[in-house]
C-alpha cells in the first residue's frame, strides 16, 4: 500500500469554523488522511478527538501520522452514518464541534487498485469500505439499464446517460466489463465530438455517479448531519465540506430546515408545530477556496464550505 496522502481542501477555513476550544471534544466523521484531525488535535489540551472512518487504509494511516497525540485521540471504523450510535457507544452526550469532508480522498483516487478513477486501468471496485458487499462491477453489470440511465442522470448529472446506459447493457451481453478502461472506452464510444474536447474527462460524470451509487453517499448525508447536530452542544460548530453541486445541496437544505424551526404553513397566523431553530448558520454563502489554493491543489476547484452554531 502507497502511502495515504489526503491534501485537506480549505484546511484553514473549516478549523476557524469550529472555533476549537482547547478542553472540547470534537469529532472527525472523514478521518481521511489525518489533515483535519491532526490540526484540531494539536489545538486540544485535556480535549478528545474521535476519528471517523470507513476505509481501514485511513485509519491505519493516520495512526502513523497522529500518533504524536495519540492520548487524546480515539478512532472509529464505521460509516459516519453511525454517529449516534458510536457517540453513545464511547459513553458521549455532548460534543463541541464535528467535520465532515465529503469528497472521496486523494489516496483513494490515485491508489489504481482501488478502482475510483479514470485515469488508472483497475479493477472495478470504488468502495470506500472494502468489506461493502456492493462494489462498481456489480452495479455495471447487474442493474437493469433503466437504473444505470437514472443513476447516472441523478448521482452525475450525465446528459448524455441514456447512451451510456444503452452502451453498457450492449457492451456486457458480450463479456462482463471488468476494469475501469473497458468502462471508459464504452464512454467515450457514446460521446459528443464536443464532450471529447472539452476541459473535463468524459467519463467524470459517470464514475462519479456510480462511486455514489456503490457507497450509497448522498442517502446518508442528511440523517447523519442531523444526528450530528442534535449532538451539538450549544454554541458547538458543524462544518461541511462538499464536492459536488448534489452534496451542497442537501447541506444546504438541512442547514435551511434547522435553522428555521417551524414547519406550519405559511397561512398560519401563528406556530402550532413548535418547533425551533437548533442552529445559525456562519454565512449566507458557502465559503470558496482562495486563489491561491486554486492555484495549488486542482481537487479544490468544485469544494464549498458550509458552517452553522447550535443555538440551543
Amino acid at each position: 500500500m502507497g502511502e495515504f496522502n489526503h491534501f485537506s481542501v480549505m484546511l484553514g477555513e473549516c478549523i476557524d469554523a469550529l472555533n476549537i476550544k482547547p478542553d472540547g471534544i470534537y469529532v472527525d466523521c472523514t478521518l481521511g488522511g489525518g489533515g483535519h484531525s491532526e490540526q484540531i488535535a494539536k489545538r486540544l489540551d485535556g480535549g478528545r478527538l474521535i476519528c471517523i472512518d470507513r476505509d481501514t487504509d485511513a485509519i491505519n494511516a493516520a495512526k502513523k501520522r497522529l500518533a504524536p497525540y495519540a492520548d487524546r485521540i480515539t478512532y472509529v471504523s464505521d460509516n459516519f452514518s453511525n454517529i449516534k450510535n458510536i457517540l453513545s457507544s464511547l459513553g458521549i452526550e455532548k460534543i463541541n464541534g464535528v467535520i465532515f469532508d465529503l469528497g472521496v480522498s486523494s489516496y483513494q483516487l490515485d491508489t489504481a487498485e482501488r478502482g475510483f478513477s479514470y485515469n488508472f486501468d483497475a479493477p472495478l471496485d470504488m468502495r470506500m469500505d472494502r468489506s461493502a458487499p456492493l462494489s462498481a462491477y456489480d452495479v455495471v453489470n447487474g442493474y437493469p439499464e433503466s437504473e444505470l440511465r437514472r443513476i447516472l442522470y441523478e448521482y452525475g448529472e450525465e446528459p448524455n446517460a441514456p447512451k451510456i446506459a444503452r452502451a453498457i447493457a450492449e457492451r456486457r451481453k458480450e463479456k462482463p466489463i471488468e476494469t475501469t478502461f473497458e468502462l471508459v472506452d464504452i464512454i467515450k464510444s457514446v460521446a459528443s465530438k464536443k464532450a471529447l474536447l472539452e476541459g473535463h474527462h468524459p467519463a467524470k460524470q459517470a464514475f462519479q455517479a456510480i462511486r455514489i451509487e456503490v457507497n450509497g453517499e448522498l442517502s446518508i448525508i442528511a440523517p447523519a448531519i442531523e444526528d450530528a447536530i442534535e449532538a451539538l452542544a450549544p454554541g458547538g460548530r458543524i462544518a461541511v465540506l462538499t464536492f459536488h453541486s448534489l452534496e451542497d445541496r442537501a447541506v444546504k437544505q438541512i442547514f435551511a430546515r434547522l435553522e428555521k424551526g417551524c414547519t406550519c404553513p405559511p397561512s398560519f397566523p401563528v406556530c402550532v408545530c413548535g418547533k425551533k431553530p437548533q442552529i445559525k448558520t456562519l454565512q449566507r454563502k458557502p465559503i470558496l477556496p482562495s486563489e491561491e489554493e486554486l492555484k495549488l491543489n486542482r481537487r479544490s476547484h468544485s469544494a464549498k464550505l458550509r458552517a452553522a452554531e447550535k443555538i440551543q
